[in-house]
């Protein structure tokens, strides 16, 4: 069974740097992609970043493109997200996701991890 648990989140300044980490486990995800969504208040889950667990292959929303980094560790089935520069509109639950190769959606999910940023 796949299992998804995020940490890192909390309150920081505008400005400030974060770094989120998503422990998976339950399998090898091999050929598999893994990803990064968010949720504002009021606001519909958006896509965040992603990244393929064999080539490492990145992915990003234009929102976040050139502040967030996403990077996985294979050794210790580790997904995180770099968070630089971050501002208020950064402020959601971010969530970790996962995709079976070949899949067209993302299907396993974390719980979730409060990211508030303070003007």
């Amino acid at each position: 069974q796949v299992r998804l648990e995020e940490s890192g989140g909390g309150l920081v300044q505008a400005g400030a740097s974060l770094t989120l980490s998503c422990a998976a486990s339950g399998r090898t995800f091999t050929n598999w992609s893994m990803g990064w969504f968010r949720q504002a208040p009021g606001k519909e889950r958006e896509f965040v970043a992603s990244i393929t667990w064999n080539l490492g292959t990145t992915n990003y929303a234009e929102t976040v493109k050139g502040r967030f980094t996403i990077s996985r560790d294979r050794p210790t089935s580790t997904v995180y997200l770099q968070m630089n520069n971050v501002n208020p509109d950064d402020t959601a639950v971010y969530y970790c996701a996962a995709r079976r190769g070949g899949a067209r959606d993302f299907n396993y999910w974390g719980r979730g991890t409060q990211v508030t940023v303070s003007s």
